[in-house]
């Protein structure tokens, strides 16, 4: 058990930091301090008791990343209750039933998402309240919830007498022990489950990220991942304001375009990103300057490519602000080309791994002590990580974790919960992978996308994909078992295809040429014998990976 409790942690962290600026909603260049974020909580506090929301009530939240969102978020748990964030992305008919399966009694949500919904089908919602304006937007018969909510204002500023500072905030005492979030997984699996996320599971990560100095008093943080899920949580949101950091809420779609400009005015301190951002950045931006002829040829002259790579990794820190120590990718397995050379220009980046289930990390290393094609080392004393394989090192096995990040269970789903969590409290991963002496992890794929070949040999399909989207004309692609044969899905990068004349007639000609080189770069067993094309995009879950299941069968 950490033994920080989480909601103090907060509590002291307003306090010290009550003039400080707290939360920047990036579009409407709208500032809060934490002391006028504390005196918002507290305001929540305020109706939550006033309307009998009880200690361990569940309050489902909704809607894009804006201050309001996160007043909700953090208000909720610092009362005692549980929040339930759900994914904006998520259709009508998922969002309705997490509200349901949560059993929250309120719920949050911005005007554009409310309109999508049924009313009539949320089973146990007391009222919604509109995230946009504070409004009731729906309010079962015989409520006062509304009432309440008009009179809000009035009633707090005369409990406080008009008066509320550093000596009124007093958050709930509430155990670590306690689960705080329902966070509902996003998966590729096609089957959402509610992870319990207990304090003691947020203080494991909060405190180890206090301990790594990613966020610090006064610093900077430029948050665009979805607040809603484990990743952007736990560092753009929880980890920051505990010790005093400005969040600026991008607040919008997070295009490269979008977020570079963000970040040459916010100059973040610390990045937290996704591999999809770097990917296109590389993509867009990099490959472009490196393959003109006169650029080719100095890159192929020794010292001179040195000096070369310094400039790009010296443009590229200034694109992201120019004051960052490092980006943290996680999420999702970082294209290998792209890894390979921001190693190989020594840019400021690492890769962790992590899953909602442990809230969310798992393993982390400081960009000056990254291996290449790792995904960090476990978390000293707080996790412990073993791979059930003959050869742990060189022979991939299901990665099992332990410790302090990892989830109390899946809500309501104790068979679920039976299958991935032990009663010593290992918690199987579903990834595949090995591990170094030293804790490093390096993860091969997940275990039910493995495929098992004729003659008894492991093709990781992520692998496979890595390579594949490297190549001409490949926007995004799969690996599938097709008839005992690995087949190639491939969506074509139609923007390329246009700038060079490229007519869809060639495709199936120009992807026989991509398949052969690939093939080039493969094992023998690893060998694609066909490749297929979609005309659209793969469909994607909130988190931006390929709903794989739907293309497997």
């Amino acid at each position: 058990m950490i033994k920080e409790n989480i909601i103090k942690i907060y509590e002291e962290s307003f306090k010290e930091n009550w003039n400080l600026p707290a939360l920047t909603d990036y579009t409407e260049k709208k500032t809060m301090t934490y002391g006028d974020f504390a005196e918002k909580i507290a305001m929540l506090h305020e109706l939550y008791r006033r309307c009998n929301v009880k200690r361990g009530d569940k309050v489902a939240l909704i809607g894009k990343n804006t201050s309001e969102w996160i007043t909700i978020f953090i208000g909720t748990i610092t009362y005692g209750a549980v929040i339930v964030p759900i994914l904006q992305e998520f259709n009508p008919n998922d969002v309705q039933h997490i509200v349901n399966h949560s059993g929250s009694v309120l719920m949050f949500s911005s005007n554009s998402i409310w309109e999508n919904l049924d009313a009539s089908s949320l089973k146990n919602i007391r009222a919604v309240i509109s995230l946009d304006d504070n409004k009731i937007l729906a309010q079962r018969t015989g409520e006062n919830i509304s009432a309440e909510l008009d009179s809000l204002s009035k009633n707090f500023y005369a409990l406080h007498k008009n008066v509320f500072n550093r000596s009124c905030l007093r958050f709930a005492d509430v155990s670590n022990r306690e689960v705080m979030i329902i966070n509902y997984t996003s998966g590729t699996t096609g089957f959402s489950k509610g992870v319990m996320i207990t304090g003691n599971n947020i203080a494991g990560n909060v405190v180890f990220g206090i301990k790594q100095n990613l966020h610090y008093k006064g610093s900077r943080c430029l948050s665009f991942l979805p607040l809603a899920h484990a990743y952007g949580c736990a560092f753009d949101l929880l980890t920051p304001l505990a010790v005093g950091t400005h969040i600026t809420l991008l607040g919008r779609i997070p295009s490269p375009k979008i977020i570079l400009k963000a970040m040459a005015e916010v100059k973040p301190n610390l990045i937290i990103c996704v591999p999809l951002i770097l990917e296109k950045i590389y993509r867009k931006q990099i490959v472009p300057m490196i393959s003109k002829g006169m650029m080719r040829w100095a890159l192929a002259i020794p010292l001179l490519d040195k000096t070369i790579y310094g400039k790009i990794r010296q443009k590229l820190v200034e694109a992201f602000g120019g004051c960052f120590e490092q980006v943290i990718v996680g999420g999702a397995p970082l294209n290998q080309e792209v890894e390979e050379f921001l190693y190989r220009i020594k840019f400021p980046f690492t890769v962790g791994y992590g899953m909602t289930e442990c809230a969310p990390l798992v393993s982390y290393t400081h960009w000056k002590s990254f291996k290449l094609h790792s995904a960090g080392k476990v978390l000293p004393g707080i996790m412990e990580a073993k791979v059930l394989s003959s050869d742990p090192q060189n022979i991939p096995g299901e990665i099992y974790v332990r410790g302090e990040n990892v989830m109390q269970g899946y809500y309501k789903n104790t068979e679920a919960t039976d299958r991935v969590l032990y009663d010593d409290g290992w918690l199987n991963t579903g990834d595949m992978g090995t591990m170094d002496a030293d804790g490093t992890i390096y993860i091969k794929g997940r275990s039910k996308t493995m495929i098992l070949t004729a003659n008894g040999q492991n093709v990781y399909p992520e692998e496979i994909e890595s390579k594949l989207n490297n190549m001409p004309y490949v926007m995004e692609s799969l690996i599938v078992e097709r008839d005992g044969k690995i087949v190639g899905l491939v969506y074509p990068d139609y923007d390329k295809m246009d700038t060079d004349g490229m007519t869809r007639e060639r495709l199936p000609e120009v992807m026989e040429v991509v398949r052969k080189d690939l093939n080039k770069l493969l094992a023998p067993y690893e060998q694609v014998t066909k490749i297929q094309l979609f005309a659209n995009e793969f469909e994607k879950t909130p988190k931006r990976s390929i709903k794989r299941f739907l293309y497997t069968n």
